[in-house]
């Protein structure tokens, strides 16, 4: 990606930060935040910013290559932020923190301008879009300082965090397969709202990809084509992948499979129907979904020797072996509170406390390169080793 050259370009480009203007942040100070990406995850965002409690904020300036969605945001600031078409615009305002829920491929050269203006970050899952950007995107955490939150609320939902310590205090004995999956349905239709592209900027909206006329089904469904997102894989199994990472204390598979195929979307990039199986040292992992079926939705089951944990965002359930139908679950815990929630919390505790987040740089780009990895998979003849011999 081009960049006119400025001295925060040439502090990227060098591997240096610029210092970043931190000021003391009370309990009680009002964060100053920017918004970069207003789509409907952002939204997201803000609901759950707005739910975190006693963290008082305000948006302060918002970007995003469509006006509308600028002008929505400026709205939802009762009309105190500046609009922005450019993402580096608002990196030049004074804020102690910046939301980025861009497309993905935005992900890295958004954070990284970012985290070198002397901001904190929270980052939306999958935080890069290719195997490369990771050791780009930790060394500008690592070397600036500054905190930076991946969007893997799954590491704040108290459910998951009570799940993770049951396996790995040995509550199910040990574990040698995990089973994942995700289903959703994409269809009927599309019901996108049209685009006025005339208040959109489809060529910074395009960034580093391929040069190629605006469609409203890459508009909205981004995650599709390989120049913007990575299909299932980057998107839900990241998610579910780094539940498994967490819990089983291992984040590099070692070799990966994976059956794709384009059923039912043949217009997109990313097949819509998939089966991966990853293999890491002494256990395995599955994930399996479909884009036009919802039933059962989503979740993770941890089969062990002596029991198996079935997770999702609803709660878990522990279920022993040996023991009858009518004693079963032994364990039982619900959820009733959007994780996201907090999530944007323990950002917000991060920001000002200056400690690592739930969720810290390592850990997404870890979940998104699992990922990655059974794309370049489906890529090439169905399976892969990692590292790659050539």
């Amino acid at each position: 990606m081009n960049y006119p050259p400025n001295r925060r370009n040439f502090l990227i480009a060098s591997g240096l930060t610029a210092l970043a203007s931190t000021r003391v942040l009370g309990a009680n100070d009002t964060l100053r935040i920017g918004v970069i990406g207003a789509g409907g995850r952002m939204n997201d965002l803000l609901n759950a910013a707005d739910r975190a409690g006693n963290y008082p904020y305000q948006i302060v300036a918002v970007s995003d290559v469509y006006g509308p969605r600028r002008d929505a945001v400026k709205e939802r600031s009762k009309g105190l932020a500046t609009t922005h078409a450019d993402f580096r615009e608002v990196l030049d305002q004074q804020l102690d923190a910046v939301f980025i829920g861009s497309p993905d491929h935005w992900h890295v050269p958004m954070a990284v301008g970012a985290l070198a203006a002397g901001k904190d970050v929270y980052l939306e899952k999958p935080v890069t879009h290719t195997v490369e950007e990771g050791a780009a995107l930790i060394n500008a955490v690592r070397s600036s300082k500054r905190i930076l939150q991946c969007g893997m609320q799954q590491r704040s939902w108290s459910h998951f965090r009570d799940a993770v310590d049951l396996i790995q205090g040995g509550s199910i004995g040990r574990v040698p397969q995990v089973r994942t999956y995700w289903w959703q349905n994409y269809q009927p239709g599309s019901n996108f709202k049209p685009v006025d592209t005339q208040a959109l900027d489809w060529k910074q909206w395009l960034g580093n990809a391929p040069t190629q006329p605006f469609a409203e089904e890459k508009f909205y469904r981004w995650r599709w084509f390989w120049n913007f997102g990575g299909g299932a894989m980057t998107d839900l199994c990241t998610h579910w992948i780094d539940v498994v990472h967490w819990a089983m204390k291992s984040d590099t598979p070692r070799q990966v499979h994976m059956l794709g195929d384009k059923y039912i979307f043949e217009q997109w990039d990313c097949p819509d129907t998939v089966q991966a199986a990853f293999r890491y040292p002494g256990f395995d992992v599955v994930y399996e979904g479909m884009m036009a079926s919802s039933i059962d939705d989503g979740g993770l089951e941890f089969r062990g020797t002596e029991g198996t944990l079935k997770l999702n965002r609803s709660g878990f359930s522990v279920h022993r072996e040996g023991v009858s139908a009518k004693d079963n679950p032994v364990v039982k815990a619900d959820s009733f509170r959007d994780g996201t929630i907090t999530h944007m919390q323990n950002f917000f505790d991060c920001v000002k406390s200056r400690k690592e987040p739930n969720a810290p740089v390592e850990t997404g780009v870890a979940a998104a390169r699992a990922g990655q990895i059974a794309n370049l998979a489906y890529q090439r003849t169905g399976q892969i080793s990692w590292p790659p011999k050539s």
